[in-house]
């Protein structure tokens, strides 16, 4: 079971995503920022830590939004996605492809993969409460 924790990060009604490069596994769909834990780290040092390198800043983590299991062919996952803020920095696309502001209501228009899918509908219903 691969643990990962993402962030959930909003900013004037937008949300924070960032596109998967495409050498690695779920190439090129859009996600949450954030990335693998490892064995003995916090979910949520491993989140700050997953935030300087993928987009070069420094956010605190709130309290955690949502989690979920999810069994791919060839893996499992098991993810924890926090609301964030971001206290230093603007993003930077470092290990990401690249990333975007979003509104909820345009989430739809993304490719993510199956896993993030209760959190999308979740997450763009109207009167959602973060």
């Amino acid at each position: 079971m691969i643990i990962v924790a993402a962030a959930i990060i909003q900013r004037d009604q937008h949300i924070l995503l960032t596109k998967r490069p495409a050498n690695v596994h779920l190439a090129n769909l859009w996600e949450f920022p954030g990335g693998k834990v490892e064995p003995g780290e916090s979910l949520e040092a491993a989140l700050r830590q997953e935030l300087r390198e993928e987009l070069d800043i420094e956010a605190n983590v709130i309290d955690e939004f949502y989690s979920t299991t999810h069994h791919y062919p060839s893996k499992s996952v098991e993810l924890h996605f926090f609301n964030c803020i971001i206290v230093s920095g603007e993003p930077r696309a470092i290990e990401v492809a690249e990333f975007r502001w979003v509104k909820r209501a345009d989430l739809h228009a993304y490719e993510f993969p199956e896993a993030d899918r209760e959190l999308i509908e979740l997450l763009a219903r109207p009167h959602s409460s973060m």
